[in-house]
């Protein structure tokens, strides 16, 4: 067995792991309302298509989740209510923080992350191209 391949086996593997915490992380925020859940699926598929065909193949087919994620992987679509639930799980994350003793450079740099990610959302498109 050679370098490279040894290296190929070990990405694989953590790659998988990594697949399996963000999996793990993105069913605590089904229970959570303000931990995100979609974000952690999405990640999660990005590990699987490098690691794992069989571990894909079970994320897009999830009867939950499983078209929100092919429309990511086809078009990085979010849909509407994925794009709702971020900001309004944000605004209660941050407000939590508002009230907490987080330094302000903390509050700053959360408000300065969440307003990111809100842009980069909204600037997705909400449904997949219209088939001609």
């Amino acid at each position: 067995m050679n370098i490279k391949s040894v290296f190929i086996c070990y990405k694989n593997l953590w790659l998988k792991a990594l697949g399996l915490m963000l999996v793990a992380l993105g069913i605590i925020g089904i229970v959570l309302p303000v931990m995100p859940t979609t974000i952690f699926f999405i990640l999660a598929l990005t590990c699987f298509t490098r690691s794992s065909p069989a571990l894909e193949h079970w994320l897009l087919n999830h009867p939950r989740y499983g078209v929100t994620l092919k429309q990511w992987q086809a078009h990085k679509v979010v849909p509407v209510k994925a794009k709702c639930y971020a900001a309004i799980g944000m605004l209660i994350g941050f407000v939590f923080l508002l009230y907490s003793s987080a330094p302000v450079w903390v509050i700053y740099l959360v408000a300065a992350i969440e307003i990111s990610v809100m842009i980069y959302l909204i600037l997705r498109p909400s449904h997949p191209p219209k088939s001609n």
